[in-house]
């Protein structure tokens, strides 16, 4: 196996096309995501996620574009990348009929850098019972010994797609806790597909959001939250919101508009600048997300104005 350069990106995808017969489900996306990070991979159902995490492992072909996992193209060396990769999916399936011990002896061979003991420790922290058969584990024992499957080979990069979805809330809370012990602790890097918005956001690093086959923004947690806003100000002072600004969405508010921009601080200034009152609202990462995938500009409100750039 070759050495892993370590300041080359764990993901880096360029201009990738995708399509299933007519429907053309990637469209020219790119994204990079930086070793050592939680990486959150944001997108409607459908919008191409895990045709996206099945391309990072080989399992299926890209039609036009580049991809490199670990600095490896999945397409050519499939193996090589698994080698070195740990996935865990919400619909994993594991050999009912074995016991949870067995299941770990099993996969051993297919994994040269694979650690029994790490695993034993990862099954002992999970709570994972060894002794009883897959079939008659819970959910959330099932998704906490995919984990240390995924695991137990000490793998550079983590792909996580959807794995907490069935779990009840307090369950999903327990996956993130051992998420962040022990993937971030140990400075892995974690690529995390997930509807759970309100959960990924304490954990992740930096999102992407997918629409319509292509990556419309990527950011730093923090720095999203810093620069996607909510305004509530006169439907007069649309205009006056500044070229900086980037309507995401719009709706009435009474005598109001309510606008959700990218680039709020340029839009905020503007404001002050030109005396208009206003309030601004923080928005969480489920909202930015919404405002980005399904919001709306209502193009009566704008009026006639051209100073303001429209997100599509």
């Amino acid at each position: 196996m070759n050495p892993i350069d370590k300041n080359m990106a764990a993901i880096d995808i360029q201009a990738v096309h995708k399509s299933f017969r007519q429907n053309e489900v990637l469209r020219g996306m790119s994204l990079r995501v930086e070793r050592g990070h939680t990486f959150a991979f944001l997108g409607r159902n459908g919008a191409g996620k895990t045709t996206t995490i099945q391309m990072l492992l080989g399992l299926l072909d890209r039609d036009e574009g580049s991809i490199r996992v670990l600095g490896l193209d999945p397409e050519k060396e499939p193996l090589a990348v698994r080698a070195q990769v740990g996935y865990l999916a919400e619909d994993q399936t594991m050999y009912g009929w074995m016991k949870c011990g067995d299941i770990l002896r099993f996969l051993a061979p297919f994994y040269p850098t694979w650690d029994h003991e790490l695993a034993l420790k990862y099954a002992k922290d999970f709570e994972v019972p060894l002794q009883q058969k897959i079939k008659h584990l819970s959910k959330g024992q099932n998704v906490r010994l995919g984990l240390v499957m995924a695991l137990a080979h000490r793998p550079e990069l983590v792909i996580l797609d959807d794995p907490a979805l069935g779990l009840d809330p307090i369950m999903r809370k327990q996956f993130n806790r051992d998420l962040i012990t022990h993937l971030q602790g140990e400075g892995r890097t974690v690529f995390y597909s997930s509807h759970l918005l309100y959960e990924v956001e304490p954990v992740a690093d930096v999102v992407a959001i997918l629409k319509e086959g292509k990556i419309v923004r990527q950011a730093a947690t923090e720095e999203l939250r810093r620069d996607v806003k909510q305004i509530f100000l006169p439907r007069e002072a649309m205009a006056m919101l500044g070229e900086e600004a980037s309507l995401l969405d719009t709706r009435p508010d009474g005598e109001e508009v309510a606008v959700t921009v990218e680039g709020a601080a340029g839009a905020i200034e503007a404001l002050r600048r030109e005396g208009v009152e206003h309030r601004v609202v923080d928005l969480n990462l489920d909202e930015i997300f919404e405002a980005y995938v399904t919001g709306k500009v209502d193009e009566g409100e704008i009026g006639k104005t051209e100073r303001i750039a429209i997100v599509t």
